[in-house]
């Protein structure tokens, strides 16, 4: 748990000010990030002044600010003393020089003006410097509670007054809930995606914030003087769990009061508002990046041009963090400088990509604006301009002009260029608009009036694409006055809805997902009406029952859908619901805590009907955990839709993140099978064998050419943070122009030819994409008046390089067919890979300094390769050589560590970046509580051979505070890296053969051999792999057999295959009362020692196991050195399983089917011998 400690020491003279006086005052602001302990390392940043207030009429008055001195720490607590910033303390000082006019009256600051040139940093500490003059006395309550304007919005306040009769004084302390404040002046951004979940938040908080001012007023003949005023605040954070802390207090007295006798000039001022603190509108300073933002131009440039050179041979993980720079920048660059940098940088294909993967952070209209120009001008492809506006529409600042200017790609006709380019901006724009009412109530309904006129339209004209797209676009908005419209595409509220589409009904129910947290109880309504309507199409109805559970309904509602289930004779709908209340019956997140315990009842009533359905029907499978103390969890569901088909209607599966109190919906995928249900309606008959009968089935899916045209065979989408971003259909035509042009009969029109012949040549292919993941901040106003920002950044770089040449004797001339007959050389290099940086920042963050805590995160991971390939397929000889590595090569690695951070834009030099747990090893004496732990680890295996050793390093250094929790395990440096090192003999290997020569032209590697040799009554494979060294004798030696009753294998190996043996048999046959079945045995003689091993570890958790799932087990003397497997048919849904091994045997009955065991039932009784089934039978099994 990391602590953010404040403390703000200022005497004052009484909350009246007298017009005719001047108040002189000295003060002090501390802050302090870290925690509090010995041995850490923490930040820290002191400002001293001395200020006057001179009256200059009874309500105004001026103030001035001077002897400016800031001062900052990094170190351990004790160990060190605070360092001037002299830099720091000029620029500070240039700007508290020039006099602030503010206006008091009765208690209370209702306006502070200020020159022009004062910057928004200065203004905000002088709101904290003007709030002690906001305390209110009742002398006559010792205990009273008010709601008053402050530095943190309009909060509710706690007086305590104490009275000490002796000094003729009143003590009082003002606690300040800045938690819950009515006009509260923190700010979240970037969290619009991931709602806040109360009941998690009941469980532990991850942030606790404390205010507590306290004055000392003395009685006078004038009335009260405050003569010693002191304000404290502390923020615990935590990525989990907060319990518990503690805090320290300091004061200081009064200076003088005097008589004013000079009047102050102030000038030419402006307004900036009252007490309450300001944030930056477009959110400047990154917090763990700090540059010079002055003439962004050339500096954007040079970025740009260093970013692509470093990551075209690989991903350059050491200038990665470069991105956070680069984005700095942009944002600070006019509409005029992006429209020149564009002119700069499109002529060059990679420093054209880099601009506009990372331009669309400029998160307001100038990138709307900028990207509007691009679509009207055309100078962009469609890819890249769907690629573009995808991020921008999501991370755009949701403010009413970015939403107005959106609504112009709605109209833009090249946005309509491309179908897939056209879904996402229709997609974006209904995200945009969600984000957008996450922070305006009421939300008008003009931001979403284009989507309803799409979706009205549409159904006007009767296009299903059109409806599809405008339903998912609505649901990505879940705009409230959107269900009328949703209304008219749902059967049972509006005639006719029922003729519409299975597929457009579907994305109007799925339309309702989001609005269930906006608008549950009308939510609740429509879906369970459309639930409980059996002559409704199955799908719509388990959907509905999806869509109802979201709205976590109450045990009332639960029971209605018991009531329902326990009369329901559509099988796929029971199957679906029952599977659905089950998963969420077991859920431990704390959404989910109410409902859990409904469904648990529910469940209870349910099994002995609906439990021994199998996955033949329609299921969801939900799996989810949660820890209290980490206050973070995942839960993952997989939706399978299914009719009387054998190909599910739909497949949903999605992930949640349960983190600091809110849900994050990471990533959830998506697929229809509209065109492939078609061709299998009515169809299911002709499948006389069941699931088993492949020949029926292939001459059903050959007919997929016949389907309309307009009617796609597979539809797939994507969501991303809960909001559907990717949306397409693959169709007939799509499917016709890849045959055609893979075809052997494809010629020069077709575009694998011409890639044919660029590989003769020698081509190369280069793409990067840099993106932020996502920019989460959260900014709250301390007394002081810095802000004090917990952050979360999450950037990535994918990259990939492919170089190739091939050599093709003879060339093609006419077709590719001729390939065919060619013999083929192949050279490839390249690599692909990512790298991906993680920060986490906590603690004060302006433009002009920044002091905190930062935990930095980097994982890499890459996969060079470098081969050559002999292909000659007429012979049916392949031969693959791979080239030994010549330098380190890293594969995968992991560092992180957490720093304390001093960093101020006056001084780049001075930034002081410090390891949170240093590394001297006294830091540590003196804690009887801590237990530290330095890891260091690496080992390598080596493989002459391939030329090359397989090294791992780990290395970790840790403090464990016994008393303390689960974020300390994380204040340490933690490296893991597993990497690749040449080895001084030259890796080739690999598939059928390998060869690799090594001085003095001696081969080394691997040689395979494969045999097919299939007979009437049989079909044989052998295979034989050897060591090709000189002296080598090595061998595997494989033989598989498959014929009309039964499949073996045997597979051999070590010196002439002699030293280890496995073998397996496979047979299907029936047993004398006639039910079906499929019996394995798998035998061994010797075996290496790790296989013994394995096989041991096994055993010993069988008996665990078995009874886990239900298994009954009994011992007895069994072959050894054999284990069998029988499964018996024993209906159309169920069949029973046996398993001997040498020491026991274990068995089940009634085992539900993934399959449809109908067609193997038909056959046995009727008297036909599986075993005449065909071999494609036996493979399946």
């Amino acid at each position: 748990m990391w602590r953010l400690h404040l403390c703000l020491l200022v005497a004052l003279a009484e909350p009246f000010l007298n017009s005719k006086k001047t108040y002189e005052y000295k003060y002090e602001g501390l802050v302090r990030v870290g925690r509090e302990l010995p041995d850490l390392v923490e930040s820290a940043l002191k400002m001293r002044c001395t200020f006057k207030i001179i009256g200059e009429s009874p309500q105004t008055f001026v103030l001035q600010i001077s002897n400016v001195d800031v001062e900052d720490f990094n170190g351990l607590p004790g160990k060190g003393v605070f360092s001037p910033s002299q830099k720091l303390t000029k620029r500070l000082s240039a700007e508290f020089s020039q006099p602030i006019v503010f206006e008091f009256s009765k208690g209370q600051i209702t306006d502070i003006r200020t020159a022009p040139g004062v910057s928004n940093t200065v203004v905000n500490i002088v709101r904290g410097i003007l709030g002690f003059l906001q305390v209110t006395v009742k002398t006559t309550q010792s205990f009273y509670e008010l709601v008053e304007l402050g530095i943190h919005g309009v909060c509710q306040s706690s007086y305590t007054v104490e009275e000490d009769s002796n000094a003729k004084e009143l003590i009082v302390s003002q606690m300040v809930d800045i938690t819950n404040c009515q006009q509260p002046a923190a700010l979240y951004r970037g969290m619009a995606l991931a709602p806040e979940d109360k009941l998690s938040k009941q469980r532990g908080e991850s942030v606790v914030s404390t205010v507590k001012h306290t004055y000392t007023v003395k009685s006078t003949a004038d009335g009260g003087l405050i003569t010693k005023a002191f304000a404290q605040e502390r923020q615990y954070f935590t990525p989990f769990n907060v319990k518990g802390g503690n805090s320290r207090l300091r004061d200081i007295e009064l200076l003088k009061v005097s008589d004013t006798t000079d009047k102050i000039v102030t000038g030419q001022m402006q307004s900036r508002g009252n007490l309450i603190y300001k944030t930056e509108k477009d959110l400047r300073p990154i917090p763990v990046v700090m540059i010079n933002l002055n003439e962004p131009m050339p500096k954007i440039l040079d970025l740009i041009k260093r970013l692509a050179q470093a990551n075209i041979y690989h991903v350059d993980s050491a200038s990665s963090t470069d991105i956070l720079n680069l984005i700095q920048l942009l944002r600070v660059a006019t509409l005029e400088n992006l429209e020149q940098l564009w002119k700069q940088v499109s002529g060059n294909d990679e420093h054209r990509r880099w601009f506009l993967d990372l331009v669309v952070e400029v998160t307001d209209e100038r990138i709307l604006k900028f990207l509007e120009t691009r679509f009207k001008a055309g100078d962009i492809t469609a890819n890249e301009a769907g690629q573009a506006l995808v991020v921008a529409f999501n991370h755009l600042s949701a403010e009413p002009v970015s939403v107005a200017l959106a609504q112009e790609f709605l109209t833009i006709p090249f946005s309509k260029s491309h179908p897939l380019m056209w879904n996402t901006v229709v997609l974006a724009y209904g995200s945009l608009v969600y984000r957008y009412c996450v922070y305006t109530d009421p939300c008008p309904i003009t931001v979403v009036q284009p989507l309803l006129d799409m979706a009205t339209s549409g159904l006007s004209k009767n296009s299903e694409e059109d409806m599809v797209l405008a339903l998912k676009a609505l649901g990505n908005a879940a705009h409230p006055s959107s269900i009328k419209t949703l209304l008219k595409f749902l059967p049972g509220y509006t005639a006719g809805a029922e003729k519409l589409p299975i597929r457009v009904q579907s994305a109007a129910v799925q339309s309702f997902r989001l609005l269930a947290s906006r608008d549950p109880h009308s939510v609740q309504d429509i879906v369970l009406n459309l639930f409980v309507q059996r002559t409704l199409p199955a799908e719509i109805r388990m959907l509905a029952c999806m869509v109802l559970l979201e709205t976590k309904p109450s045990i009332a509602l639960i029971s209605v859908i018991s009531e329902v289930l326990l009369e329901e004779t559509d099988l796929q709908v029971a199957s679906f619901s029952y599977s659905l209340l089950k998963g969420i019956s077991k859920s431990r997140t704390p959404d989910n805590q109410h409902l859990s315990t409904a469904c648990n009842i529910a469940i209870k009533i349910l099994t002995p009907k609906l439990g021994h359905l199998s996955y033949r029907y329609s299921k969801n499978v939900h799996l989810d955990w949660f820890h209290d103390d980490f206050l973070f969890g995942t839960s993952a569901d997989i939706y399978m839709l299914q009719n009387e088909s054998l190909i599910p209607t739909k497949l949903m599966l999605k992930g949640k993140m349960h983190f600091i109190g809110r849900i994050l919906q990471f990533l959830e995928f998506g697929f229809r099978a509209d065109g492939l249900k078609e061709l299998l309606v009515g169809k299911t008959p002709q499948l006389k064998k069941g699931i088993t009968d492949f020949a029926t089935i292939m001459n059903i899916l050959s007919d997929w050419q016949n389907l309309p045209k307009d009617r796609p065979l597979l539809t797939a989408y994507a969501r991303v943070f809960g909001q559907e971003a990717f949306l397409m259909d693959v169709r007939e035509d799509s499917i016709q122009s890849i045959i055609k042009s893979f075809s052997p009969s494809a010629g020069k029109e077709s575009k694998v030819w011409e890639k044919i012949q660029d590989v003769q040549k020698g081509t190369s292919w280069h793409w990067t994409k840099p993106h932020l993941v996502y920019e989460a901040r959260f900014i709250q106003p301390t007394c002081l008046g810095l802000p004090v920002e917990i952050s979360k950044y999450y950037s990535i770089i994918n990259a990939i390089t492919v170089k190739a040449k091939a050599e093709i004797n003879p060339p093609p001339k006419e077709h590719l067919g001729e390939l065919l007959s060619s013999d083929i050389s192949l050279h490839t290099d390249g690599f692909v890979g990512v790298t991906k940086d993680h920060f986490v920042f906590h603690g004060i963050n302006t433009e002009l300094f920044q002091c905190g805590t930062e935990l930095k995160s980097k994982i890499v991971s890459a996969l060079p390769w470098a081969f050559d390939l002999k292909i000659n397929r007429k012979e049916q000889k392949y031969e693959m050589n791979l080239t030994p590595i010549k330098t380190v090569t890293e594969l995968f690695s992991v560092n992180s560590n957490v720093f304390s951070v001093l960093r101020n834009i006056e001084d780049p030099s001075l930034f002081k970046i410090t390891p949170m747990m240093p590394e001297t090893e006294d830091s540590q004496k003196g804690l009887p509580l801590t237990k530290n732990s330095e890891v260091k680890f690496r080992q390598c295996a080596d493989a002459k051979i391939y030329g090359t050793s397989v090294c791992i390093e780990a290395e970790a250094k840790r403090a464990h505070y016994l008393h303390e929790y689960p974020l300390y395990y994380f204040l340490g440096h933690t490296r893991f890296s597993y990497q690749l090192e040449p080895d001084a003999t030259p890796e080739s290997v690999i598939t059928v053969k390998a060869l690799g020569l090594s001085p003095p032209a001696k081969p080394l590697g691997y040689e395979g051999v494969a045999f097919y040799l299939p007979t009437a009554q049989r079909d044989n494979i052998e295979m034989i792999v050897s060591d090709v060294g000189e002296e080598a004798n090595w061998k595997m030696c494989a033989n598989a057999n498959t014929d009309k009753s039964q499949t073996s294998a045997h597979l051999r190996w070590g010196a002439e295959c002699q030293t280890y043996d496995l073998s397996m048999r496979v047979s299907a046959a029936c047993q004398p009362e006639s039910k079906p079945s499929i019996y394995t045995k798998i035998t061994w003689g010797a075996l290496p020692s790790v296989f013994t091993m394995i096989g041991q570890r096994i055993q010993e958790y069988v008996p665990g196991i078995s009874y886990i799932m239900g298994f009954y087990q009994k011992y007895e003397k069994n072959p050894e050195r054999q284990a069998a497997v029988t499964v018996v048919v024993s209906s159309s849904q169920t069949f029973d399983m046996r398993v001997k091994i040498p020491e026991r045997t274990i068995y089940k009955k009634a085992i539900p089917s993934p399959i449809d065991l109908a067609g193997l039932v038909l056959q046995s009784t009727s008297g036909r011998q599986i075993r005449t089934h065909s071999k494609m039978d036996h493979q399946m099994f």
